[in-house]
């Protein structure tokens, strides 16, 4: 596939100097470089995270009932209505 890349001056003589001291195209000195970059950034890459297993001795985790939520709710909102007032 063809394409057209900008290069500043001095980085094309460099990589002109080096294609040609390894006697070898600009081309592939391009696709080298490219490779590298690539399989360094592929070979960075983070696994995904993995939530380590919570439950308690190897049984189902326990849903709260609602009800108790619901109080814990309103216990906090009064609590904060109490130090609120002056």
């Amino acid at each position: 596939m063809k394409t057209t890349i900008d290069l500043s001056g001095a980085l094309f003589v460099m990589a002109k100097k080096l294609a040609r001291e390894r006697q070898t195209s600009l081309r592939a000195l391009v696709e080298e470089g490219l490779r590298r970059v690539l399989s360094e950034a592929t070979s960075q890459v983070k696994p995904a995270f993995k939530l380590e297993d919570a439950r308690v001795h190897g049984e189902e985790m326990l849903l709260p009932n609602a009800r108790d939520w619901q109080q814990l709710e309103e216990d906090h909102v009064l609590s904060r209505n109490l130090q609120s007032t002056p």
